[in-house]
């Protein structure tokens, strides 16, 4: 094996590492539902049999009522709901066209804290922001969390936030 070949395979072991020691180092945040602010609800545009309820922490809303960009220590949380659906299987709407929640999935956890991007490679950079999935009792759930890094990390413009736009009005 070449040098460069053997750095190369180092380097990607050491991001490998680094990326799945991060996933341990959001906690849930278990009083988010009275602490924090439901921005907005929606059907999931990634999912189409789920839908979510979004939440920041004061931080997140002040800055973003202020300059728009999100700080450290900014949490936003995610409430993930599987849509209703009816014997064959079918997803069941509202009058309004809108899913109809359901059982309550997952909780995702988006957090910002200086420094934490530096342990991803480029594809999966959020700027400072992580990921975590807990179940609904906090429960750490085994989830890929690089699905999460690769999904929001093109989203440069906006902070790596689907939603930022919500959080500034």
């Amino acid at each position: 094996m070449s040098k460069k070949l053997l750095g190369m395979a180092i380097a990607a072991i050491i991001t490998t590492t680094a990326a799945s020691a991060n996933e341990q180092r959001i906690a849930f945040p278990k009083d988010y539902a009275s602490d924090f602010k439901n921005y907005l609800s929606l059907d999931r545009v990634q999912n189409p049999d789920q839908i979510i309820r979004l939440f920041a922490n004061d931080r997140a809303l002040s800055a973003a009522k202020e300059d728009g960009v999100l700080p450290s220590g900014s949490i936003l949380v995610g409430e993930i709901y599987a849509a209703k659906k009816d014997a064959q299987g079918n997803i069941i709407t509202s009058s309004l066209g809108r899913r109809i929640k359901d059982k309550l999935l997952a909780v995702a956890v988006m957090e910002k804290r200086t420094g934490w991007g530096s342990a991803f490679p480029e594809e999966l950079k959020n700027g400072d922001w992580d990921f975590a999935i807990f179940s609904p009792d906090g429960k750490r759930l085994n989830k890929d969390l690089n699905s999460c890094r690769g999904c929001h990390a093109p989203l440069k413009d906006t902070q790596h936030i689907f939603s930022l736009e919500h959080l500034t009005k």
